[in-house]
């Protein structure tokens, strides 16, 4: 039975942004992986509901497009307001993340770091711990954070210190593909949120442990 990992994020590209060159590498390699969007996704701020009908809609046709690319086995996405995860109590984040888990039983868990600039990634991260407390029976035996740019590097103090290297050499295109969808999302170089952007950050992690192109995580929990 092959091993299963699940992308808990909270919206629509943070999956490509965080973690896609390294799901990737590990579905070539024989995993089954899965995405769990929590929020409505950075478009959705429009408060004219026929505007915003019809950007959440190109927004999950861009997500599907994304995530064919990849192999992704299942995709839940969730509706929670953007960037107003604190207005939500966080045990209705934490059903969700549970009911989702539950189903797949996941092996391995990408999610947000605790400390980026947007809330919701933040509350995402809490509620991926509370959902995978370390009992006898819990299938998620590692969980990585994952940086998402124009987020994890604009908070301050900078805390994002990774442990985790995955060398993403034979995967980066796969990624830059995934995003080049995401037509909605994407910016023009010099924002961080750019094809360029994300290439240079792939190449900065990289350099950093003697590899060409790297995805960086900061390991939460890892039972062998």
């Amino acid at each position: 039975m092959p091993k299963k990992i699940l992308i808990v994020a909270a919206h629509p590209d943070d999956e490509v942004l965080g973690c896609f060159g390294t799901v990737a590498k590990l579905i070539k390699s024989g995993y089954e992986a899965y995405v769990l969007l929590l929020g409505e996704g950075k478009t959705s701020r429009d408060t004219n509901k026929e505007n915003k009908k019809d950007e959440l809609c190109t927004l999950n046709k861009e997500m599907k497009k994304a995530h064919d690319i990849l192999g992704i086995k299942k995709s839940f996405v969730y509706n929670f307001a953007d960037n107003r995860f604190d207005s939500i109590n966080l045990l209705d984040i934490v059903k969700i993340v549970s009911k989702v888990k539950n189903e797949i039983n996941p092996d391995i868990i990408f999610t947000h770091f605790e400390n980026d600039l947007n809330i919701d990634h933040q509350i995402t991260y809490k509620a991926v711990l509370t959902a995978t407390r370390p009992m006898e029976d819990e299938s998620v035996k590692e969980i990585y954070s994952f940086e998402i740019l124009s987020s994890t590097e604009w908070n301050y103090p900078l805390s994002f210190s990774p442990d985790t290297f995955f060398d993403i050499s034979d995967t980066l295109d796969l990624k830059l593909k995934a995003m080049k969808e995401y037509k909605s999302e994407l910016r023009d170089y010099p924002h961080p949120r750019s094809l360029e952007g994300i290439e240079l950050n792939a190449k900065y992690n990289g350099m950093r442990v003697g590899k060409k192109y790297v995805e960086a995580f900061k390991s939460v929990r890892a039972i062998k």
